[in-house]
């Protein structure tokens, strides 16, 4: 059993008080094998006084020793469980506001980061290459026709899609790459240290493989395709102009046909 601070530094000064006892009752016996003849009247007035002057203090010493057990030990020991609940409640409040930390940025359905990471990881990313002089690649996907899989197949399939297109976009990225579903069928993969031409052939890679998906609705097979909006920062530009260059390449995209990537 370990003992808190506090109730170790009590037991110490017990042993303190005891041992403080012990030599009063000592002294107290040994004054008493002095013969009553062995000394001058004075001496044995001093030797009386001494008597009184050690069963006092053996009072004090039964007194502390009383009070300390019985009041002063219980209140340390209240403390101590108090403290214990409070550090038990301060733990589970911390793991509480990580989980709910971490609610707060992942996408609750797909399980993937969510807008605000996305935004806040755009920021950071941006001020550290900045200082190092390296690209910052940025490619925004949109699921072509995804408001027709809703109302043909229910939203139940359209999650299926979602959770399959998000499952795809995990596999294929690196770990350093952020990817986070940014609201509804919009996705967005930040790929740091990218320059346009890779992160032109790193996009197709994963339009070709979303198109290659099957999710299944009963006994349909649906295909899914997606269009894609790269851009890569000019080194000076805030990360909201960033963003809104990609999703303008998004954007020209669809305007195209669907289903490709425009840089």
């Amino acid at each position: 059993m370990r003992f808190h601070p506090a109730e170790s530094a009590f037991f110490v000064f017990i042993i303190v008080i005891l041992a403080a006892g012990v030599v009063t009752l000592h002294a107290y016996d040994y004054l008493q094998t002095i013969p009553a003849g062995a000394v001058d009247p004075i001496g044995g007035a001093r030797v009386a006084y001494l008597n009184r002057l050690l069963s006092a203090i053996g009072v004090l010493v039964a007194t502390a020793l009383f009070f300390g057990v019985f009041f002063i030990y219980p209140l340390i020991r209240k403390q101590v469980r108090e403290e214990k609940k409070l550090r038990a409640m301060t733990v589970s409040l911390s793991a509480r506001s990580e989980t709910l930390e971490h609610a707060a940025l992942t996408d609750a359905l797909t399980g993937m980061q969510n807008r605000r990471y996305f935004d806040d990881a755009l920021r950071e990313y941006i001020g550290e290459f900045k200082r190092i002089g390296r690209p910052v690649g940025l490619m925004i996907l949109d699921l072509d026709h995804f408001k027709q899989v809703n109302d043909t197949h229910g939203h139940d399939v359209g999650d299926d899609v979602l959770k399959a297109v998000a499952k795809c976009l995990k596999g294929m990225t690196r770990y350093h790459d952020v990817v986070a579903r940014l609201g509804g069928e919009e996705f967005a993969v930040v790929t740091p240290n990218m320059d346009a031409e890779p992160l032109a052939r790193f996009a197709e890679r994963i339009r070709n493989a979303v198109a290659g998906m099957a999710v299944m609705s009963g006994n349909v097979r649906l295909r899914i395709t997606t269009s894609v909006g790269l851009a890569v920062w000019d080194g000076k530009e805030p990360a909201e102009d960033f963003y809104r260059r990609a999703d303008r390449q998004l954007y020209e995209a669809k305007r195209m046909g669907r289903n490709r990537v425009c840089a």
